[in-house]
């Protein structure tokens, strides 16, 4: 028999008009279901519902079997990065616009959050990106990201030039507003309407794409995620790095970025019959002029 979960954290975009109800219904349900159900701390003290206690992350990590979150692929992002080191699975009902990471319509999370409560559901894990940044031999930074890492100019800058190395080898120089390093699961993300491809979460892979390339050779690349990527600075003013939704401004010449894939991994659960050709299908709109 499926193996049922027992305490839910419960996650929600806080920042949102209206949230306390639709937490408090979600909550009501599963606690119907004789799940115990917790709020993170956030999210407690934003909305008020200190009823249901205010749990850190560590404390999700150490307590809770399941994370339940609610709002958009932004929440979604910083709840999923923090908790993959604890192996916390997550569940994305989506009150944002896109939705690719949170797939549960809002309107439809009762049929789809019961099931998988019960331990019916698909089991997915999504590889994460491990970014620091070094200066004269020193790391200054590190972070984790789940989307991309992108190197990019400074605001009144004309241009910035980087110079990339895979491994040990030296692979190209780029002159561009900037670059993106994604996952597959940031490949639907900034990557993407910047030209690059869409990657299946099953390729061990990464997607290298040039923001406005002042070269019309440099395209987008797709590489393998098992060696590690270094960009360094080249020129440019002001140039900055983006983990996700953590900045690094000002980035000084020799500076250098490096990722690798991450040791931990990210794991969604979806409701049974939950397809990522389905996802692009309806989030892309790739169904118009079919049959």
């Amino acid at each position: 028999m499926p193996a049922r979960f027992s305490h839910v954290a419960l996650v929600g975009k806080y920042q949102a008009q209206g949230i306390r109800p639709l937490l408090q219904e979600i909550a009501d349900f599963m606690m119907r279901q004789g799940v115990q159900v917790s709020l993170d701390a956030g999210t407690a003290q934003a909305t008020g519902m200190e009823g249901l206690g205010g749990l850190t992350i560590a404390d999700i990590g150490a307590q809770c079997d399941l994370a339940v979150v609610i709002g958009g692929d932004g929440t979604m992002l910083g709840v999923a990065r923090q908790l993959a080191r604890h192996q916390v699975p997550v569940v994305g009902i989506n009150q944002g616009r896109l939705g690719f990471i949170t797939d549960i319509a809002a309107n439809a999370w009762r049929e789809a959050l019961g099931p998988i409560l019960d331990g019916h559901f698909e089991d997915e894990s999504r590889t994460m990106l491990d970014g620091s940044v070094w200066r004269d031999g020193q790391q200054i930074f590190e972070s984790v990201s789940l989307n991309d890492v992108v190197v990019s100019r400074g605001a009144t800058a004309s241009m910035v030039e980087l110079s990339v190395q895979i491994g040990e080898e030296f692979m190209a120089n780029i002159r561009a507003d900037g670059l993106i390093l994604a996952s597959p699961t940031g490949s639907t993300a900034y990557a993407l309407s910047a030209g690059g491809p869409i990657l299946h979460p099953a390729i061990a892979g990464w997607v290298l794409v040039p923001i406005a390339s002042h070269t019309l050779s440099n395209r987008p690349i797709v590489l393998p995620d098992a060696a590690e990527v270094t960009i360094e600075i080249v020129a440019g003013r002001d140039a900055s790095a983006n983990f996700d939704m953590q900045s690094l401004a000002s980035l000084l010449h020799g500076d250098r970025v490096r990722v690798c894939r991450s040791a931990h991994r990210v794991r969604f659960l979806h409701p049974r019959g939950w397809s990522y050709h389905a996802t692009l299908r309806r989030k892309l709109r790739w169904y118009e002029g079919g049959v």
